[in-house]
């Protein structure tokens, strides 16, 4: 059968194996195992600048991308909802593992001009990621124990003390772990800082915005806040203007640690004048910091990009920029 030069390949990824389709039928569907030496010996078939989709999974996903990414093939990484959504789109009554193949092949040929291409992150990058996650989920299960024993007789702050001591400690080796890595890099430290010198930035939402400002080029502040999900979403219809609500597209910790930041900055001087101004508006509280963490989104975006200093005089650096 003919091979064309470009072939445009789906895989369902799970723990053990992967099943792979091919929109253009240039080999049956099938079975590998999930371990490098069965993926690399396939990905080496395969034509130069050929395309692969796969779901986000977590961690399962990550040593095909990155096989994939290394041997200069084209990788998108797909959100298993948009998928889900795109399957039902068109119609898909069943869902099996070559089914979702075939489905994720179907769209990468289709609508790949509309995909953001997947690009490995650095060793320092993945596990910044991967440290801010894990504190983040300590921190949650900090809160949420403190929370759920709080009524509870005999479980009071002296029983409660040293396990939740031990939960400090892990944060700070978190921390600590987060310092090192940025601290590696003269040019990563001296972005940290400045980013850190918005209001309302701490050291945790810093590492977070520079991560995610190092991981991919930005080409404008818009993007950046697509990207963080803060995004309005239009809901219109005829003479009808619905209600604007967030896209929630992007990774749902930097958009938290965003809002914080917003509840932090919200009294300080440099932003505490545009949160009182969009409450004046009628917006309630959580709509006003929801803008004001879009405003120190663009902040971050511009002082990264731009390498400049955090000027509360200069509102250029959190107004929208226009295309």
């Amino acid at each position: 059968m003919y091979t064309p030069v470009v072939l445009h390949i789906g895989v369902d990824v799970a723990k053990d194996e992967v099943v792979v389709a091919c929109e253009e039928e240039a080999f049956a569907p099938r079975v590998l195992a999930n371990e490098r030496r069965a993926i690399l010996g396939w990905l080496k078939t395969l034509p130069a600048g050929s395309c692969i989709g796969m779901e986000s999974t977590g961690r399962y996903h990550r040593l095909l991308a990155g096989l994939a990414f290394e041997l200069g093939l084209v990788v998108y990484v797909l959100n298993p909802r948009d998928c889900w959504h795109y399957a039902k789109g068109v119609g898909l009554r069943a869902k099996t593992d070559r089914v979702d193949a075939r489905l994720l092949a179907r769209i990468i040929a289709r609508e790949a001009g509309k995909l953001h291409p997947w690009c490995a992150p650095s060793m320092q990058q993945q596990e910044l990621e991967q440290l801010l996650r894990r504190r983040a989920s300590v921190s949650r299960m900090r809160a949420g124990l403190v929370q759920s024993l709080e009524e509870l007789s005999g479980f009071g702050p002296e029983r409660q003390r040293p396990l939740l001591q031990q939960l400090k400690g892990l944060i700070a080796c978190f921390d600590g772990r987060i310092k090192t890595l940025i601290e590696a890099s003269g040019e990563r430290l001296a972005a940290y800082r400045r980013l850190q010198g918005i209001c309302g930035v701490g050291p945790v939402v810093a590492a977070a915005l520079l991560n995610a400002l190092e991981r991919m080029a930005f080409a404008r502040a818009d993007a950046f806040i697509a990207f963080t999900g803060l995004d309005p979403r239009a809901d219109d219809s005829g003479r009808r203007r619905g209600r604007r609500r967030l896209t929630k597209r992007g990774p749902s910790e930097l958009r938290r640690l965003l809002y914080v930041a917003a509840m932090a900055g919200a009294r300080t001087a440099p932003w505490k004048p545009r949160y009182e101004h969009e409450r004046a508006k009628g917006l309630s509280s959580t709509e006003a910091l929801v803008v004001l963490a879009r405003c120190i989104a663009r902040t971050a975006w511009s002082i990264y990009t731009h390498n400049t200093e955090f000027d509360p005089k200069n509102d250029s650096q959190w107004a929208r920029h226009q295309p």
